[in-house]
């Protein structure tokens, strides 16, 4: 069943919008860059006078915030040298986390995980995005790859919760839709926190 909707609700901004608020926790893996600038006034804009040396009273601050893309290629190396001894042919080792002739850091991982699952957007969309990011196109198997690593990696917390849950005298649960196909669907939602 649906929940009814209270008329006084939608009387501020905001009111109409579905689900849970965002809790305004950035990512760990982003950073800040901050700069400050100070502008200078040295000719009194009335008279003219030089006010080079007339301490500062105070400022007035303006602030410009953006987002920049940054792609991070890292590449590796591996020296390979033969022994002039035994004629052996030796290569130098790869780091661990780079299995393959090409790998995507945590951070498209991250973004594509944000994309896919957290809002909802179609595989394709994702690839899209990404693709205007970097430059290369991640397959779709890739993608469902990450989504298996996060299921993997979720499991043991997943069941964690489930048997807490389970112990409870009583569970306050929810409905909350989904459209697939043009169709609604109701997913039970159940707080795990």
């Amino acid at each position: 069943s649906q929940t009814p909707k209270d008329d006084t609700a939608t009387t501020h901004p905001g009111a109409n919008s579905k689900g849970n608020q965002h809790n305004g926790i950035r990512c760990a893996n982003t950073r800040t860059i901050e700069t400050v600038q100070t502008s200078p006034i040295t000719p009194c804009e009335t008279c003219g006078e030089d006010l080079s040396k007339t301490p500062c009273q105070g400022v007035e601050r303006r602030t410009r915030i953006d987002i920049i893309f940054e792609k991070g290629v890292t590449h590796v190396d591996a020296e390979i040298r033969q022994c002039p001894q035994c004629r052996t042919r030796n290569k130098g080792p790869f780091p661990a986390d780079m299995a393959g002739p090409v790998q995507y850091g945590p951070g498209i991982r991250g973004y594509v995980m944000n994309l896919l699952i957290a809002q909802m957007i179609s595989l394709k969309r994702v690839q899209q995005s990404i693709q205007t990011l970097i430059g290369q196109i991640l397959s779709e198997a890739t993608i469902l790859k990450y989504v298996m690593q996060l299921h993997h990696t979720l499991a043991a917390w997943e069941q964690s919760v489930t048997e807490q849950l389970l112990q409870m005298p009583a569970m306050h649960v929810d409905e909350t839709s989904l459209r697939v196909d043009r169709k609604n669907h109701w997913i039970p939602v159940c707080p795990a926190g």
